[in-house]
């Protein structure tokens, strides 16, 4: 089991691995960590059980594991693990996600 599975969102949080851009073009030619932007897609890693109501009933996200998702440019809390160097996960709240992707 991967470090980020153990990860278990709380409430209407999910957790996201970031999308990473291409840092190779279709002929081949390198491009420098600083050309290449952070895109806004990410996939869906975790998904809380979702809010819960005044009356007590649950709630659930409209999302589930493995969703390809459309992030908003700012936001979102960064996780920071020693053993999750190599890949960016944020968790958001599912309201703050702007839309699933196909």
């Amino acid at each position: 089991m991967s470090a980020a599975k153990r990860i278990i969102p709380l409430l209407d949080r999910v957790l996201i691995e970031r999308v990473k851009a291409e840092t190779k073009t279709a002929t081949g030619i390198l491009l420098p960590e600083k050309a290449v932007e952070k895109l806004n897609e990410g996939v869906v890693v975790a998904v809380g059980p979702g809010n819960v109501t005044k009356d007590g009933n649950t709630v659930p996200t409209g999302l589930s594991e493995g969703d390809r998702v459309l992030l908003p440019s700012y936001g979102g809390s960064p996780i920071k693990l020693e053993s999750l160097k190599e890949k960016e996960y944020l968790l958001f709240r599912a309201e703050e996600i702007l839309a699933k992707l196909q």
